[in-house]
């Protein structure tokens, strides 16, 4: 049996097909269409994951929330804050009526237009079942407590539950407007980034700061209750009634205006940013020990976008509160579309379900588009590109050496990831252990603001030699220290230098992949899970005695991780990247021709 799963109309829509219990083929629909975060009908990815799995239909689709429940809560929310909700009210209700109400005909037609038979059934899950599912089934556990956290469903941001076998009941949950996800948002804004697309920024720029606000969100923002449910003080936001995060009163509250974005960050905004990030720690915390108490379970497994907060991830791990915890690779919204799907097959119909306690559901996280070394050589060919081919034996030490030199490597092959991060098949990678790596992958690569950190991907079996983990990171979801061995003394000036400064200093043996609070997000890598991802780090292990490399993903500012030969062609030219590998395929940029337009990417992808 064959289900559809879709997510869309608010961030990250997705598509993902199950047949019979397994995960064929999920993807974001901005990898195709080339918006990051479209929330448009994901008719592109439907597209790729019909064609992925085949045959001539599906027996039911799953939408991953209730639209009708979703609509009451905005039109209830509208109605009583009247009348000052009217401008908001005047924009959103018009596009329910025409489109987002009218999903089971949406995806009807979607169908047709692929060719494909109506299904049997169209199921709607709650947003926060979708998450809950998402979460559960496809973790290695056999029972587990179950903890979702994000802005807002149809009126629950956030639950507790407990799954069992095949079956998942949420127990609790927090409504709206008191939501972890949405405060995260409002500093998100009020730091000068973009809602539902940079909180991972505030995440980043948090170790700069200091907690200096961490008091006043306590005493003037919520009321925090010991089991992590809490109320927000309403009279210091303006999502309910308005168009902004935050208002004046807020503003009042901690000294002036938003930040301008793109202008100069301050130390306001530096301690806003550590601020609410020990703020949500605590809250997961709390929460995390309530689950535990009303569950009894030993596991747990997250999904929601507040799950993507891999520093307080990390810091949950270290409570040990659990024994083991499992994140959704893709929390937010484009998980939903995973987790709709498997809770019709699961919950709904009552299929069966097993679980080693050892190996997830998610393969890896590779469920992408993959293309053939033909349909690349095609291409390459047809651009007139100079390409070398690598051998199956040369594949892994060439690239090694090349990032032992220094060069900065894009890397295309397998298939392409589900989820925001990228995991080694559409990465860029460098030397981890050169001082000047931060500085030019942030200016000359990536095109970002020059305080965010860069991600080791590391040998499973050598993780715990660097960092204090005591588990597998294969998802780039946990933040840990870099062990002390590693660490060089700080200099004790570093608040006083901007974050351009500070964020360059060398601080360790591997001081591109060192956060200034001697952290790093970790990617670890099995042999079974990326074969060949496994090979190159070993490689690399064997030339340099480094077992792992820089890990970004291949794209610039403001663009979707690529997904096509085309797209990675595209963001090499663009860039300063030194060599780009295209499955077997081997191109320097000092052998390319020059092509008109190919810098010209700040025109065509909105900043996020």
């Amino acid at each position: 049996m064959k289900i559809l799963g879709i997510s869309c109309y608010y961030h990250d829509s997705a598509a993902c097909v199950v047949e019979d219990g397994v995960i064929v083929a999920a993807a974001q629909e901005e990898r195709f269409t080339r918006k990051k975060h479209d929330q448009d009908f994901p008719t592109h990815a439907i597209r790729y994951c019909l064609a992925e799995a085949g045959g001539s239909g599906v027996d039911a689709v799953a939408f991953y929330d209730k639209p009708i429940l979703k609509f009451h809560r905005i039109l209830e929310t509208y109605l009583s804050t009247a009348p000052s909700g009217l401008t908001q009210f005047m924009r959103a209700v018009p596009v329910w009526l025409r489109e987002k109400l009218w999903i089971e005909p949406r995806i009807l037609e979607s169908l047709e237009a692929c060719g494909v038979a109506p299904p049997a059934s169209v199921y709607f899950p709650e947003h926060h079942e979708s998450h809950a599912a998402s979460a559960f089934y496809p973790s290695p556990f056999q029972d587990a407590a179950v903890l979702t956290m994000d802005g807002v469903g149809e009126w629950a941001t956030s639950t507790l539950g407990v799954g069992r076998g095949h079956s998942l009941e949420l127990l609790e949950q927090l409504d709206f407007p008191h939501s972890l996800g949405l405060l995260y948002s409002a500093f998100t804004y009020y730091t000068g980034f973009k809602v539902n697309s940079a909180e991972y920024k505030v995440m980043g720029l948090a170790p700069y700061g200091e907690g200096a606000y961490t008091r006043v969100i306590f005493d003037e923002l919520l009321d925090l209750k010991r089991d992590g449910s809490f109320r927000l003080n309403m009279d210091y936001f303006g999502y309910l009634d308005g168009l902004e995060m935050t208002n004046e009163r807020f503003e009042a509250l901690f000294g002036g205006p938003p930040r301008r974005p793109d202008s100069p960050i301050t130390k306001r905004e530096m301690d806003l940013a550590r601020s609410v990030q020990e703020v949500t720690e605590e809250i997961v915390l709390r929460m995390a020990r309530h689950t535990r108490e009303t569950t009894g379970q030993r596991h747990l497994c997250l999904a929601g976008g507040v799950a993507l907060n891999c520093v307080a991830n990390g810091k949950l791990l270290r409570e040990r509160i659990f024994d083991a915890l499992w994140i959704q690779p893709a929390a937010g919204d484009a998980g939903g579309a995973v987790g709709a799907a498997l809770a019709v097959w699961h919950n709904a119909l009552g299929h069966p379900r097993s679980a080693d306690g050892r190996h997830d559901g998610m393969r890896g996280g590779y469920l992408g588009p993959e293309f053939s070394a033909a349909q690349i050589r095609a291409y390459l060919d047809a651009r007139g590109c100079r390409y070398a081919e690598l051998a199956d034996d040369e594949w892994a030490p060439t690239i090694a050496r090349l990032v032992a030199d220094e060069k900065v490597v894009g890397l295309f092959h397998g298939r392409m990831e589900f989820g925001p991060r990228a995991l080694g098949n559409r990465s860029i990678v460098a030397d981890p252990r050169s001082p000047k790596m931060q500085s030019v992958l942030n200016l000359k690569i990536k095109h970002r603001e020059s305080f965010r950190p860069f991600a080791p991907s590391c040998l499973a079996e050598r993780l715990a030699d660097f960092f204090e983990i005591e588990c597998d990171s294969p998802y780039m979801l946990l933040v840990a220290p870099l062990r002390e061995s590693l660490r060089l003394p700080e200099a004790g000036d570093e608040r006083s230098l901007d974050v351009h400064e500070w964020v360059n200093r060398v601080r360790s043996t591997l001081p591109a992949v060192t956060h200034v609070d001697y952290s790093a997000r970790l990617h670890s890598v099995t042999e079974a899970s990326n074969p060949r991802y496994h090979a190159l780090l070993r490689a690399f292990e064997q030339l340099t005695g480094c077992p792992m490399l820089v890990n970004t993903s291949f794209n610039v500012r403001g663009e979707p991780i690529v997904c096509t030969p085309s797209d990675a062609y595209r963001c090499f030219m663009r860039t300063e990247m030194d060599c780009l590998v295209l499955d077997r395929f081997l191109l320097h940029k000092t052998e390319q021709a020059a092509r008109a337009g190919d810098s010209d990417w700040q025109k065509e992808f909105v900043l996020d």
